[in-house]
């Protein structure tokens, strides 16, 4: 849609973008009380756990991008390693050649979110003089677990599409449905056993998911339903800032988050286009798009030969990014012939959440479940707590591996789809649009224009 036809929200104080607007709300509060963009961004991500469950939980991982005016962006990497039983040898002992696509041995990876949070927290008190407590910053999502939430229609639509799949899987059933069938839209969704959880990291803090009482909830329920996972596991996890990678483009800085990621995916596709589109090619156009189409090729085919946990790469990312490189990359472009699809990956969803404050911090967060609600419903055990199956992503069969060959190839970071960006433009950054605070939701950028663009998106102004 034409950029005329959009009536963005613009605030001066602050902007919270969500795929739900109580979750945009819940920032916005939070907004309000004083808070900074990163207090902001915890309060959203927990509410869009309760509300938005079928494409997220806290079984999953995070990645954060945070920029403030006159320091360089930050990344937070909460992303948990494969269980350190997760062996090929442990696969294979049990008559399997592949990482099975659902149940217990699956959900073989820590879940890494909550751990991004406390991360998050901690880096806020330290840099910003942030003050709010946990409890506060999970308020609505407690209420919102208690109480219940109307089911939304894409929620809806996704239990139906998968009620044959995944009915056989522990949790599911009392989780998702009602009376045994998928729940209609704006029936009330309820999540008691999350709030609780919720309610214990409020009271104990967020170790508490690693390394105290709920961990050893959440491990004993896990190794019950014949998970992995244990509690070693999880006492051994912690998330960690990163340095985010920078491409220099014509019109201005883009970042965005290293591997395990895909934003090395989106900066080569950017940084190819920068070199590739002319000034009068219509961007609706045929050529343009056939442009588009071919960067993306080339940069799933470095995804797929090289994105794997970072402590393992065969290449520096950064490297790629070096005007040579990308100058050979956009070279292979051929604006006349397409060249082979590559093989593919499958389907994937996720969620991107953006805030912003009156002090120019913005923040850039994307949560992965991997595959919406079939990965989600696979681990809703005694806390709550939905456990993702994203490792099979990247190590399907049990004798692939994408690095070292003397790695074990299960003791990693899962390869994802996450790509949470930031743009600098004319020393100000366009998710926070030259200081106007027009933020929109996975701000699609238009590689001619950084123009920002809404996604199924709810974007709420202060």
């Amino acid at each position: 849609m034409p950029s005329e036809f959009l009536n963005p929200s613009r605030g001066t104080r602050g902007m919270a973008v969500a795929p739900h607007a109580l979750a945009a709300q819940s920032a916005l509060a939070i907004l309000r009380d004083g808070g900074n963009a990163v207090e902001a961004m915890i309060a959203a991500a927990a509410t869009i756990a309760v509300v938005y469950p079928h494409m997220n939980s806290i079984g999953g991982d995070g990645f954060w991008l945070i920029s403030r005016p006159g320091a360089e962006p930050v990344g937070i990497e909460a992303c948990g390693v494969a269980a350190l039983a997760a062996t090929i040898d442990e696969y294979r002992s049990r008559g399997l050649s592949a990482i099975p696509v659902r149940g217990p041995l699956a959900a073989n990876t820590v879940a890494g979110t909550v751990s991004g949070w406390q991360r998050a927290h901690r880096w806020s008190a330290e840099t910003l003089g942030g003050r709010l407590p946990v409890k506060r910053l999970l308020e609505d999502a407690i209420h919102y677990a208690k109480q219940g939430v109307p089911v939304t229609r894409s929620q809806s639509q996704c239990v139906e599409s998968r009620l044959s799949e995944l009915r056989p899987i522990v949790g599911f059933n009392e989780t998702f449905l009602h009376g045994g069938r998928a729940p209609a839209t704006g029936e009330r969704f309820v999540a008691p056993r999350l709030a609780a959880t919720f309610e214990q990291l409020a009271d104990a803090g967020f170790d508490d998911f690693y390394r105290g009482d709920l961990a050893r909830s959440i491990a004993s329920d896990l190794q019950s339903a014949g998970s992995l996972l244990s509690l070693a596991d999880l006492e051994r996890h912690e998330a960690r800032l990163r340095t985010p990678l920078a491409l220099k483009h014509s019109l201005g800085t883009i970042y965005n988050m290293p591997p395990p990621t895909q934003g090395l995916v989106s900066l080569l596709i950017l940084g190819i286009l920068d070199r590739v589109l002319t000034k009068d090619m219509d961007p609706l156009g045929s050529e343009f798009v056939h442009a588009c189409v071919e960067a993306t090729k080339l940069g799933f085919a470095v995804r797929d030969a090289e994105i794997t946990d970072p402590d393992h790469m065969r290449v520096d990312p950064r490297e790629l990014l070096q005007p040579a490189g990308l100058d050979a990359m956009a070279a292979q472009v051929s604006l006349t012939q397409a060249a082979p699809w590559g093989a593919g990956r499958g389907p994937g969803d996720t969620v991107w959440l953006g805030v912003t404050d009156s002090d120019g911090v913005a923040v850039s967060f994307n949560w992965r479940p991997a595959r919406g609600i079939a990965a989600s419903a696979r681990g809703q055990l005694g806390a709550g707590v939905l456990h993702r199956d994203h490792a099979r992503h990247r190590h399907r069969t049990a004798g692939h591996c994408r690095a070292q060959a003397d790695a074990p190839p299960l003791s990693r970071r899962a390869a994802g789809r996450l790509t949470p960006p930031a743009v600098c433009r004319n020393a100000h950054r366009t998710v926070v649009e030259e200081q106007t605070c027009q933020f929109s939701l996975r701000y699609a950028i238009s590689v001619n224009r950084f123009r920002t663009s809404s996604v199924r998106s709810t974007s709420s102004a202060v």
